[in-house]
């Protein structure tokens, strides 16, 4: 018997992570895209062969989605502020003016079957947690049920362990905990039916720890110099009784290592993901002048490293047994760890889709 194949858009897109990972189940087929970040869009054609160039934001794009015949939201939105202070019902009041409100806007105007809105846990704390709230309440009022919430009136109760899954629970190890806002058209569930709790796990491990990702040999490039090494050492003196966010952090030490959140911002991102891999080659190599590369052989992660804690690298993209991932050649190095940070582990977000697929199933037959 045949299956049915869902025809997704995808929206605030990065270089497609999400879509890649529902289009990894055999079940979904991505027929629009959004995305302005110039580098993102360029990657994303080299990738899918799509223009996904458009803003979400915009009347022109939103008729292009009431035009497009779709039935899966997919959307890793950036995360605003609300006003809270309407007096009007509805969700236009309260959300216009961000980000969440054009996705409102989309769902309202297209009714899909289903969505999956993506976003870093801090949402359910974002402005004492009304934010996450007000996004609740309007999905609510939109006729949508979401998986793990329930809405009473103007209560929104949820556990948040119902909603936050982490990358290292899917095969790969990297501390990133992101919420997951899966909705189903109230109008399509059958009566009494009971959700299950959203994956909290993968079928298959995929690296055990950081050192089956960490590439042998890397460019003397990525190593620090001792001035710098000595600049984070004394930063993270000075801050010794913070818990966290100041210094420096080696993170394949120990028995199963796991990174921390590698994030969009380089910086910080970079400096919590350290690596210590000494080469004797590197030693009287100069980074700037009398300014050598340290003798303790820290470095940074690289790029490939951080598309491996992805599953773009290594994973994804794999055809008979060749990784055809790639980026277009006019992308920098930091352009590449922008878009890797700012995207989504892709083994979330199949066993995301494979959990959709299974309720739409349930649903249509």
């Amino acid at each position: 018997m045949s299956r049915k194949i869902y025809k997704c858009i995808d929206l605030f897109a990065g270089i497609g992570g999400i879509r890649k990972g529902y289009e990894m189940t055999g079940r979904f087929q991505n027929v629009l895209s959004a995305e302005i970040d110039k580098y993102a869009c360029l990657t994303y054609k080299h990738l899918y062969g799509d223009d996904a160039f458009n803003d979400v934001t915009s009347e022109d794009f939103k008729q292009k989605v009431e035009d497009t015949d779709y039935e899966i939201l997919l959307a890793g939105f950036p995360c605003q502020a609300f006003s809270i202070a309407g007096k009007q019902q509805g969700f236009q009041d309260q959300t216009r003016g961000t980000l969440f409100f054009d996705l409102a806007d989309i769902i309202s105007r297209t009714k899909p079957k289903a969505f999956m809105l993506e976003n870093v846990e801090g949402l359910l704390k974002h402005s004492k947690g009304e934010t996450f709230k007000t996004i609740i309440r309007t999905l609510d009022f939109l006729d949508y049920k979401i998986v793990g919430v329930e809405v009473k009136g103007n209560e929104v109760i949820f556990n948040s362990k119902d909603l936050v899954r982490t990358t290292k629970d899917f095969g790969i190890p990297q501390k990133r905990a992101r919420i997951f806002i899966m909705g189903f058209r109230k109008e399509d569930i059958p009566k009494n039916y009971i959700f299950p709790k959203l994956p909290t796990h993968g079928e298959k491990i995929i690296y055990n720890n950081l050192y089956d990702l960490i590439e042998n040999k890397v460019d003397s490039k990525f190593y620090l110099s001792e001035r710098l090494l000595t600049t984070l050492k004394n930063h993270k003196t000075n801050h010794s009784e913070a818990k966290s966010g100041f210094g420096y952090i080696i993170v394949n030490e120990g028995k199963n290592p796991v990174s921390n959140t590698i994030m969009a911002t380089g910086g910080s991102g970079k400096e919590r993901n350290l690596i210590r891999q000494y080469n004797s080659e590197y030693d009287n190599i100069l980074v700037g002048r009398n300014n050598p590369i340290n003798k303790e052989g820290i470095r940074h992660m690289t790029p490939i490293e951080w598309g491996k804690l992805q599953g773009f690298i290594n994973y994804a993209f794999i055809e008979n047994g060749e990784d055809k991932f790639s980026f277009p050649h006019e992308i920098s190095e930091t352009q590449k760890y922008k878009m890797f940070g700012n995207s989504v582990s892709i083994p979330v977000i199949q066993e995301m889709a494979k959990y959709m697929i299974e309720r739409l199933d349930d649903f249509y037959g």
